[in-house]
C-alpha cells in the first residue's frame, strides 16, 4: 500500500465516471495499492509482464472487498486508475526487471467506514489480493501449459540449478480485489485467486476420460478372470455349467472374482492326483479303435 495522493480536478473526473451522483473531494478518501507484480511469489507463481499490462486494463473500475466475500455489504472501494510501473534497480528472483501493477482507488467517506479509513491511513489494512482468471500457466522448466496438460515438474523444486515456478499469462477476466491478512506475493503484498471454473471443467473432462479408460480395462480384466474361473470349474465337484458360472460371477467385482479363481486353483492343486486318475480312467473306457486302428470315442 502506498501513501494517499492529492485529489485534483483530474482525479475527481476519473472517479466520477463511476459515480451515479457527482462526488466532491471532501466526500472521498483515495489511496494507492500495489495489486500484483512479476516476481516469483510464495506459491512459486508469477505474472508475466504482458499479463500485468492486460490486468491493468481489466482491473480499472473493479470493486474492493474483504476476503473475497462477494456480498454487497463487503464492498469498500473502487479502482479508478491503473498503471504498470518499473522499479529501477530492483529485480525479480530470476533476475528480470521488477514491475508492479499499481492502482488508485477511492471510497466514499461515511460514518460506517471512518474506522476503516483510519486503519488504511495507519497501515493496518494493507495487504490485498486479486481475483482473476488466466488462460495460460507456463512451467518454467519445460514450457508446458499446465492449464491444459499437467507436466512432471513440481513448483518450488529445483531441477539442476533451475527453480520450477509457473508463469501466469493471458488474463481473461478480473473480478475483484480484496483486503486480506496474509499475502502470497512478497513484494506487492498480494495473494492471488483464480477462476476455478474453467480449470475445474478441464480437470473434470480429463478425469472422466481417464475413468472411462480405466473402467474399460477393468471390464476386460473381469471377463478374462471369468473365463479362467469357467475353465477351473470343469475340474470341480459338483461340475458347474457355463451358465451356472456366468450367473454366479455376474455381480462379482474384480476382488471377489480373484478370490474365487484363487480358491478354485487351490482346489485343483489339492486334487491333482485324483483328477489325473479320473482323466486316465475316462480315456481308457471311452476310447476304442476300429479295424484301421483309428481311435474313436
Amino acid at each position: 500500500m502506498e501513501k494517499s495522493f492529492e485529489i485534483t480536478d483530474e482525479v475527481m473526473q476519473k472517479i466520477n465516471r463511476f459515480a451515479v451522483e457527482e462526488l466532491t473531494p471532501q466526500q472521498v478518501f483515495c489511496f494507492c495499492v500495489n495489486l500484483c507484480d512479476n516476481d516469483i511469489d510464495r506459491d512459486c507463481e508469477r505474472f508475466s509482464d504482458e499479463a500485468l499490462e492486460k490486468l491493468a486494463q481489466l482491473f480499472e473500475g473493479r470493486t474492493g472487498i474483504f476476503d473475497h466475500d462477494p456480498k454487497g455489504t463487503k464492498q469498500t472501494s473502487r479502482i479508478f486508475e491503473t498503471k504498470v510501473v518499473s522499479i529501477p534497480g530492483r529485480s525479480t528472483r530470476d533476475g528480470k526487471p521488477y514491475k508492479t501493477l499499481q492502482a488508485k482507488a477511492y471510497m466514499v467517506r461515511t460514518d460506517a467506514n471512518a474506522d476503516l479509513i483510519k486503519e488504511i491511513s495507519g497501515g493496518i489494512k494493507k495487504e490485498v489480493s486479486v481475483s482473476c482468471s488466466v488462460a495460460r500457466q507456463i512451467c518454467s522448466i519445460c514450457g508446458s501449459d499446465i492449464s491444459k496438460s499437467a507436466c512432471s515438474h513440481h513448483k518450488g523444486r529445483k531441477y539442476g540449478e533451475k527453480l520450477c515456478f509457473v508463469t501466469l499469462d493471458q488474463p481473461t477476466d478480473a473480478y475483484e480485489w480484496s483486503f486480506v491478512a496474509v499475502p502470497a506475493q512478497i513484494g506487492a503484498g498480494v495473494t492471488k485467486r483464480f477462476d476455478g471454473r474453467r480449470e475445474e471443467s478441464r480437470l473434470v473432462s480429463k478425469l472422466k476420460g481417464e475413468l472411462g479408460e480405466a473402467s474399460a480395462k477393468l471390464g476386460t480384466a473381469c471377463e478374462y478372470i471369468r473365463g479362467e474361473i469357467l475353465k477351473l470349474s470343469y475340474f470341480c465337484t459338483p461340475f458347474y455349467t457355463a451358465q451356472q458360472v456366468a450367473e454366479m460371477t455376474r455381480e462379482m467385482d474384480i476382488y471377489r472374482l480373484l478370490e474365487l479363481k484363487d480358491q478354485l486353483s487351490q482346489h485343483m492343486a489339492r486334487h491333482a492326483d485324483e483328477l489325473e486318475a479320473q482323466e486316465k480312467s475316462f480315456v481308457g473306457t471311452n476310447i476304442k479303435t476300429d479295424e484301421n486302428n483309428d481311435y474313436t470315442i
